[in-house]
């Protein structure tokens, strides 16, 4: 089993900026590409950024030039960092990763979500 912890969320004035965490724990040999997708109310859920673990990023164009994934293959871990925020990224943030390679296969997890709200 395999367990993705988000972390970094919050409330934020527009134009400001946040970090969100997402560490994936649990038994497992690789995982292939880590994103992050959100959710607003009333609305489906979207693709954010994903990188590979190669390093191949792609963004959504809405994103494009304030937001920034990284991750740290040492600690499984993925990071988004989201300057000039503006309400319209309120939404919750939910960690994905994909092609996660373990001894029964290869599958998909989510993590729980975090909430990032920016006020305007």
């Amino acid at each position: 089993q395999v367990q993705l912890a988000e972390s970094g969320g919050g409330l934020v004035q527009a134009g400001g900026s946040l970090r969100v965490s997402c560490a994936a724990s649990g038994s497992f040999f690789k995982i292939n590409d880590l994103g992050w997708h959100r959710q607003a109310p009333g609305k489906q859920r979207e693709l954010v950024a994903v990188i590979s673990s190669g390093g191949s990023i792609n963004y959504a164009d809405s994103v494009k030039g304030r937001f920034t994934i990284s991750r740290d293959n040492a600690k499984n871990t993925v990071y988004l960092q989201m300057n000039s925020l503006k309400p319209e990224d309120t939404a919750v943030y939910f960690c994905n990763a994909r092609g996660v390679v373990t001894m029964n296969g290869m599958y998909d997890y989510w993590g729980q979500g975090t909430q990032v709200t920016v006020a305007s």
